[in-house]
């Protein structure tokens, strides 16, 4: 009688080999199949390797004694990610003394960044090789309202897989268009809004090759554009103009259970739920007020409204897979946990975030960290999404003008990588931090008595939450 053979049959060590050449979410799934995948997963043996390419300078032993190398990985991966180091590789560009309106990152170190009606990029690859690499896009003939990247291929500019990493950059104005930019150039113009161009979708709208990306006008509609069109001036790019908004739209966002499903929020108090595939509104809702209102978009149900007293909400952010909301207001941001809060008549924050000088009107809030600033606020604080506990801060304006009131206009970040940007009376100022390989750890906070955390999961480092961002 013959037998099969699986792969549990085979020798540990000989998996563990294997194992090696696996990337984290592999891993990952290695880990939750079996007991046993999940002991060879978790061998030192694999995550050695993973020391020595992603942190060579930085030796298990003298990260971590009392644990394992896998660990000890970790530990050091969520302490780069929670930016807590104090020698991040580190840039300064000067540009015009002008305000900088909108600042992006993308996983390729590219920096894109607008004043006024010019967009200006930086190609960190190519000024730490010591060549070209500043781009300026000034084809826009007034303020830039909104800037997006999208993936090079899910449009009609899309030829080979050696594209796969690119992006196209779509951006906004108040001069009535809307531009996708590629290599340096304009490659599609946009117009159908009868007004400046307010704001577009955070990402794009619908599954295949018929995706579209939504843009909001001041003049109160929302429009869906193809692309996939092909010609310089976008012929056929505008496929439906939908009706409902009295007043400017100023904010839109996909839903991240549903990519047909497009949030708006315009002035005229009213958030609206649209289907895109139907082009209508199949919810509406009226907001007002220092409030920040947390919908389920499956049931189409409020949860809770958060910062109630608030004298003002200046920015906001969300953390749906630990159901958390960041507010800034005035000389503080605060934290608050959907679950807890769902139910009650007044809702209470977990947590402040104080310190601050002035309103916080920059939030940024990932599984890891959260990152706040705000314009009359020179420095840009971190904290830990667990804890509350503060991790760093650091100035973001120049040290040659500490006193000028230069606070931080704007704030990207991306994993273990953040910029921002001032502008002072002389100049305006991008920073640019990466800790991806710092070594000298914070020491002006302590974590000596480190609290537990103040939300329903511990932290914990689990295979669900490997990632190779």
């Amino acid at each position: 009688m013959e037998t099969s053979t699986t792969i549990t049959d085979m020798d540990a060590d000989s998996l563990a080999e294997c194992g090696r050449y696996l990337d984290l979410q592999d891993l990952s799934n290695m880990a939750m199949s079996c007991k046993f995948l999940k002991t060879v997963a978790y061998s030192d043996s694999i995550w050695q390797r993973w020391f020595s390419e992603h942190c060579p300078l930085q030796m298990p032993s003298t990260f971590s004694q009392a644990s394992g190398v896998r660990e000890s990985y970790l530990a050091r991966r969520t302490a780069l990610r929670q930016f807590k180091f104090v020698d991040p590789l580190a840039a300064i560009f000067r540009t015009e003394a002008k305000p900088f309106n909108h600042l992006l990152l993308d996983k390729n170190n590219n920096i894109v960044f607008s004043q006024g009606s010019m967009i200006q990029m930086i190609k960190m690859s190519s000024f730490f090789s010591g060549r070209d690499f500043l781009v300026t896009l000034n084809d826009h003939k007034a303020r830039i309202t909104c800037m997006r990247l999208f993936p090079l291929s899910e449009t009609s500019l899309f030829r080979s897989e050696t594209q796969e990493e690119e992006n196209v950059l779509v951006t906004s104005s108040c001069d009535h268009s809307i531009r996708l930019w590629r290599k340096g150039s304009c490659q599609r113009c946009f117009r159908g809004h009868n007004g400046p161009v307010s704001t577009l979708s955070d990402k794009l709208l619908g599954d295949g090759s018929g995706k579209v990306f939504a843009s909001g006008g001041e003049d109160g509609t929302v429009r869906l554009w193809s692309l996939s069109s092909s010609g310089k001036r976008g012929q056929q790019a505008l496929k439906a103009t939908l009706y409902g908004h009295t007043k400017p739209v100023k904010l839109m966002s996909v839903a991240g259970h549903k990519t047909s499903l497009l949030v708006t929020i315009s002035k005229d108090s009213k958030v609206r739920v649209w289907d895109t595939t139907t082009s209508s509104a199949v919810r509406s809702s009226c907001s007002a007020g220092s409030s920040v209102a947390t919908i389920d978009l499956r049931t189409m149900q409020r949860v809770i409204t958060a910062a109630i007293g608030q004298h003002k909400v200046y920015s906001f952010d969300i953390l749906p897979s630990k159901s958390l909301i960041c507010t800034g207001g005035y000389d503080k941001a605060m934290l608050w946990d959907i679950r807890k809060s769902q139910g009650t008549l007044k809702p209470e924050p977990v947590i402040e975030l104080d310190g601050h000088m002035g309103p916080v009107t920059l939030v940024h809030m990932d599984p890891y960290k959260i990152v706040t600033g705000g314009p009359e606020d020179d420095h840009i604080s971190v904290w830990e999404v667990e804890t509350g506990t503060q991790t760093n801060t650091w100035v973001c304006s120049s040290y040659e003008e500490p006193n000028s009131n230069s606070g931080c206009s704007a704030m990207a970040v991306n994993g273990c990588r953040i910029v921002t940007a001032s502008c002072g009376k002389e100049d305006g100022l991008v920073w640019f931090r990466d800790f991806t390989d710092a070594t000298c750890p914070v020491s002006s906070f302590s974590h000596e008595d480190k609290p537990s955390s103040k939300f329903w999961d511990p932290q914990s480092y689990s295979d669900t939450e490997y990632s190779d961002d």
